[in-house]
């Protein structure tokens, strides 16, 4: 049966309601706009304007953290309540991995695995990174946002932040979910999609995996936006690399797309990778 993307796959080797008021006529406050600008962030536009970054996701359901772009109209929450439409749920996520691996130019690329354990597709994914000294102050930190809009019902995904040299490569990671949305019943802004043949190929050295595969569109409609993303684990389960492809032709029932590209691990040896798929009319 067709389910909401994005779907995975495994290689073989491996919330209260406020009743209405009655006689009574309230003002409601007043959404408006806000055109984003070069150096904005999701974060930066929530804390300049006095809301949650939670208030400005759920305000804002169709806004992709990862490809916020210049000239995108935003709308801010009088408040941060959002009027009009019923908001999501938020969901409390649990981080199941939280793992920096150095690079040889003196940086930290850090992983936060997160799994949606609810019956619900989640969307809106974000992370606070904390990197922690051996005293246990903070030394660095950042927000990261999920590599795909949503994660579905008993799937995993990491996020993923870059701390930039030169980094405390002893430092502890602490990683705290900020957001993680669940999609209100018949949503439909993104299409089903599974995945087939997929493909693993580690080179001899275990250090980048070459996978190839094709998406295939269960339902009707056309996705004009489609994302794999790959997730690279080692033997002993930890993520150690992630990349995410973007197909530049269309999806339909009639045309499936073809992927092949390559992730590379940031520290031992691949032993298996997880693939996610997400496809956007």
């Amino acid at each position: 049966m067709p389910f909401q993307t994005p779907v995975i796959t495994q290689t073989p080797t491996l919330v209260p309601v406020i009743p209405a008021l009655t006689g009574i006529s309230l003002p409601t406050p007043t959404p408006f706009t806000y055109t984003v600008v070069r150096g904005d962030t999701l974060s930066s536009i929530a804390q300049r304007n006095g809301i949650s970054l939670e208030a400005l996701l759920s305000a804002n359901p169709g806004i992709s953290p990862t490809a916020l772009s210049v000239g995108t109209k935003l709308v801010i929450p009088t408040g941060g309540q959002v009027t009009g439409e019923p908001s999501p749920t938020p969901a409390v996520l649990p981080v199941r991995q939280a793992r920096c691996w150095p690079e040889t130019t003196g940086g930290l690329w850090c992983f936060g695995l997160l799994q949606n354990d609810y019956a619900e597709t989640l969307e809106n994914l974000s992370a606070q990174f904390v990197l922690l000294d051996v005293s246990g102050q903070e030394v660095s930190s950042q927000v990261a946002y999920g590599l795909l809009d949503i994660l579905p019902a008993g799937t995993s995904m990491p996020l993923a932040a870059h701390f930039a040299p030169p980094a405390q490569t002893d430092a502890s990671l602490h990683v705290q979910v900020l957001t993680a949305i669940r999609l209100l019943p018949g949503d439909t802004r993104y299409l089903p999609v599974e995945l087939e043949n997929t493909l693993v190929s580690v080179e001899a050295t275990g250090r980048t995996a070459e996978l190839t595969g094709r998406v295939v569109l269960t339902g009707s409609g056309t996705a004009t936006s489609l994302w794999v993303l790959a997730t690279a684990y080692d033997a002993a389960g930890e993520v150690v690399g992630v990349r995410r492809w973007e197909s530049p032709d269309a999806l339909t029932a009639q045309a499936p797309v073809a992927f092949d590209f390559s992730v590379s691990s940031l520290g031992p040896a691949i032993s298996k990778v997880d693939f996610l798929a997400e496809a956007r009319p």
